[in-house]
């Protein structure tokens, strides 16, 4: 029904009827002038994107054609489970797995539950260890958590939000910077933390906050 033999000109009417990007129909009808045709558009650096839009917006479900490109690119891959096919895509999850963030939101959007498959992956991002325990695990996760503590921003977030307190583990690498280590001490340990003020106060601006804000909760 929407082979890729379709003349190129014609997809692209179909797409300008469908509201398609300007920028991308501009891109397209120069290629139209070389004399390119919908397939070999699928060789291009922009295809996956292409095809499931296709697919989404004109098909308006799985194109059999398309899915070749699509499963080229975690992100398009990801998207067309989620969007077009609205459930798991087990001859993608391959391409999908590779991307620690593709991966987590195909665990939280399409199995919409843990994915020991993709977990190996996730793992080595502080990011998205640290999203996939808070969103799919909802708890610890124990076998990231060296990875997680590994950057100051998402261990202080990991403890606000998972662990739902002190992570005394992670505190020598949050104190390390200036920002979280006053997030940490106003949101989890919720008063002063002695042993990151001097690095507290390298910053005149949360220093300020610190001292203001905490003053309250304990003297300083």
């Amino acid at each position: 029904m929407y082979p890729l033999s379709k003349p190129l000109v014609d997809a692209i009417v179909e797409a300008k009827n469908h509201n398609a990007c300007i920028h991308e129909i501009n891109i397209l009808e120069a290629l139209c002038t070389t004399g390119a045709t919908l397939e070999s558009l699928l060789e291009r650096k922009q295809a996956p994107f292409w095809a499931y839009w296709y697919a989404r917006n004109i098909v308006k479900g799985r194109w059999l054609e398309g899915e070749a490109v699509i499963m080229t690119s975690p992100e398009w891959a990801y998207r067309y489970a989620h969007d077009v096919i609205k459930g798991r895509w087990p001859e993608a999850e391959a391409i999908i797995i590779s991307s620690p963030d593709c991966a987590y939101w195909y665990a939280r959007d399409v199995i919409k539950g843990s994915w020991p498959k993709g977990e190996a992956t996730i793992i080595t991002s502080p990011k998205w260890a640290y999203r996939y325990a808070r969103d799919v695990i909802k708890g610890r996760w124990s076998e990231a958590e060296a990875v997680i503590k590994t950057n100051s921003y998402w261990a202080c977030w990991y403890a606000r939000d998972v662990i739902k307190g002190r992570w005394p583990e992670a505190e020598v690498t949050i104190m390390t910077s200036s920002k979280w280590s006053y997030w940490y001490a106003l949101d989890v340990i919720k008063g002063r933390w002695p042993e990151a003020e001097a690095t507290i106060m390298t910053s005149p601006e949360l220093a300020y906050w610190y001292q203001s804000v905490l003053k309250t909760k304990n003297t300083i």
